[in-house]
């Protein structure tokens, strides 16, 4: 497998109510949310915006496996640094290793790893990562 070596892009967000529970601290799945807007950052900083890439090249991503590791609370109000970076590619499926950090004090607050794949958009099925598009990927 490949292993690009790439500094994490990172991404700030506050956490908001309507991201915690009743007792103020981040519900598991807004964690999802967070990696996910990191990860389009990621692409849209490398010139690969997800709708023109869908309009124009007729592909899409799709993730398809994620492993959460939740280390600490995130809490209501918490400035999160998430970041996100491109880990291995094979094939049509390109892994991402991603991190979420509170700002103040820089504790690890919760890990990702996951695949997405590449796909058709029209058909669902797989596509290969065109060369320009892999090109864009591992400019930094």
């Amino acid at each position: 497998m490949n292993e690009p070596k790439h500094q994490p892009f990172v991404w700030q967000v506050r956490v908001y109510y309507e991201d915690s529970d009743a007792g103020g601290v981040v519900y598991h799945s807004r964690y999802l949310n967070f990696f996910e807007r990191a990860r389009t950052e990621l692409l849209r900083s490398r010139g690969i915006e997800n709708e023109s890439l869908r309009c124009e090249h007729n592909l899409i991503w799709v993730v398809l496996e994620i492993q959460v590791r939740f280390l600490q609370p995130a809490k209501m109000d918490d400035e999160l640094l998430v970041s996100a970076e491109l880990s291995w590619k094979k094939g049509v499926r390109q892994g991402f290793r991603q991190a979420i950090n509170r700002k103040l004090d820089g504790v690890l607050v919760a890990t990702a790893d996951l695949s997405a794949a590449l796909l058709h958009a029209d058909s669902l099925k797989p596509a290969r990562m065109p060369a320009w598009l892999e090109a864009e990927l591992n400019n930094d």
